[in-house]
């Protein structure tokens, strides 16, 4: 898993360049060795590269050259053959081999991404899930620290909607918390991420953004939002919290608790509002 998780940080030309090489080097070995030998095995590990690191058709091209390549060195080590056709025959049969091993890993990385991007995002709303914002919200506090770039983390509670749900059902509570996520991730940055932290709580954090710039975009998100909530009849107004750090704590969840806090200030203070903190450790 090592192994894999450093080459997927490779670029893409680098890993092609180093498959060509395998296959170069694979098609030398078998001319070499003379047709006795067969390294049918060996030509699977740069295909599976390709495939798994740059894409299908990437696989399918290096099953093509591997098929080529075997058949070359077939050729010219003096592999005497009865009928020439043979020669076709067998590379094709080699050339379906290798399709088929292409064609299933590349079925296989595309579940797996798949059931990633699934676990990455709550099955109600489409926000991201805490666990994967709580490690993208460390990635950032590293980053931060290392390039000293600001950054804003905002948390929002829904007001009243536990009435919502007793009045009109958890079908309209539900389309409560997709709208709400519908409208922000709408309106946010695409680096910006928005996740439901539970219930109907959501935070959003703002990568290398200031308290300006912050308070500039959440005031625009909360008067849409409640324009939202009107539009519907929905009793629901928001209270939020939200802190710009230039220094930061060493965990994600210190800075959540503190945004956390400040959204229960709203929240004793009569809620339907923001207030705003800038922590400079």
């Amino acid at each position: 898993m090592r192994i894999i998780a450093r080459l997927e940080k490779w670029n893409k030309p680098l890993l092609v360049l180093v498959s060509l090489i395998l296959l170069t080097g694979l098609g030398l070995i078998d001319y070499f060795t003379g047709y006795e030998f067969s390294f049918s095995l060996f030509y699977l590990l740069p295909i599976a590269l390709m495939v798994w690191f740059a894409g299908k058709w990437f696989g399918i091209y290096a099953a093509i050259i591997s098929a080529l390549t075997w058949f070359l060195a077939d050729v010219f080590t003096g592999n005497q053959n009865a009928n020439p056709v043979i020669f076709i025959w067998n590379t094709a049969i080699r050339f379906g081999f290798f399709l088929i091993v292409t064609l299933l890993l590349a079925a296989l990385r595309s579940s797996l991404e798949r059931e990633k991007n699934l676990s990455r995002r709550d099955g109600l709303t489409g926000a991201y899930s805490a666990s994967f914002f709580i490690d993208s919200l460390q990635t950032e506090i590293n980053r931060s620290q290392r390039y000293e770039h600001p950054f804003s983390l905002a948390y929002i509670d829904l007001d009243n909607f536990k009435s919502v749900n007793d009045q009109q059902g958890h079908a309209v509570g539900d389309k409560v918390l997709r709208t709400v996520v519908n409208y922000i991730q709408t309106n946010v940055r695409k680096t910006d991420l928005t996740t439901r932290m539970g219930g109907d709580e959501f935070a959003i954090l703002f990568p290398e953004t200031g308290h300006l710039a912050v308070k500039s975009a959440l005031s625009k998100i909360e008067k849409g939002l409640n324009k939202e909530m009107r539009k519907f009849e929905w009793p629901v107004t928001f209270s939020i919290g939200v802190i710009t750090f230039t220094e930061s704590p060493e965990t994600s969840n210190e800075l959540i608790k503190m945004a956390n806090d400040l959204m229960y200030t709203v929240k004793n203070n009569g809620k339907n509002a923001i207030v705003y903190s800038l922590y400079s450790g």
